[in-house]
């Protein structure tokens, strides 16, 4: 009787962990669909984050680009499933390419590349 009483507390944990996953794969969905919403459509790409999850990078029909973060690659890729956004295998070729960046990120991220800011101060 013991075994029965544990297989049917595990079984509703692993109910209420999985009702939780598909909360938050929905909440992300809407985020991704607002972002799609802005910039005329989108689609993603899935990258491994460790124990931090996965992260969801985003990339607009008008080049515009974003990310977020799922707890789990399943929550994630539930996520984009539930917003109907294509997902890429790799960020390279012809999605990278759609990518637009502007000064911004030239400066943060671009800095040390040829053309960029210095990284060398003298002021």
């Amino acid at each position: 009787m013991a075994e029965t009483a544990q297989s049917v507390e595990t079984s509703e944990q692993d109910a209420g962990q999985d009702a939780r996953a598909e909360r938050k794969a929905a909440r992300l969905a809407k985020q991704i669909q607002a972002f799609a919403g802005e910039h005329g459509g989108a689609e993603g790409q899935l990258a491994h984050l460790g124990q931090m999850g996965t992260r969801i990078v985003l990339v607009g029909e008008d080049g515009g680009w974003g990310d977020l973060v799922a707890p789990t690659h399943q929550v994630a890729r539930r996520a984009a499933d539930l917003a109907g956004i294509t997902l890429h295998e790799n960020f390279d070729g012809e999605f990278a390419a759609k990518v637009r960046t502007g000064p911004y990120e030239w400066s943060r991220m671009a800095g040390i590349q040829v053309g960029g800011p210095s990284n060398d101060r003298t002021d």
